[in-house]
């Protein structure tokens, strides 16, 4: 059982940046991916961003260029630089980790966070 706490959303100004934490507790088996996800008010939850364990990042093309993932495994967390934020930008963002078994069997298991809401004023 994997637990999730996300911090540092808040209200911000076009233009402006943020800093999003996620710090996790529980078992961390050897091949995870931890990401960033966020939903918009009418809309579908969407990826932001996701950085595996020992792997390259990979980014929604919205945010390319603008914000950075990163994660510091000794502290089992996971950060989202967000620079240059736009109005559109404004969601709840989730924190997921996907925690990969592969012994004695392949299986995902899926754990989210609680949300944090960014709002971005124009």
């Amino acid at each position: 059982q994997v637990q999730l706490v996300e911090s540092g959303g808040g209200l911000v100004q076009a233009g402006g940046s943020l800093r999003l934490s996620c710090a996790a507790s529980g078992k961390f088996f050897s091949i995870n991916v931890m990401g960033w996800y966020r939903q918009a008010p009418g809309k579908q939850r969407e990826l932001v961003a996701t950085i595996p364990s020992g792997g390259s990042a990979n980014y929604a093309d919205s945010v390319k260029g603008r914000f950075t993932i990163s994660r510091d495994n000794a502290k089992k967390t996971v950060y989202l630089q967000m620079n240059s934020l736009k109005p559109e930008d404004t969601a709840v963002y989730y924190c997921k980790v996907t925690n990969i078994r592969t012994w004695p069997d392949q299986k995902a298991y899926d754990y989210w966070g609680q949300g944090t809401q960014v709002t971005v004023s124009s």
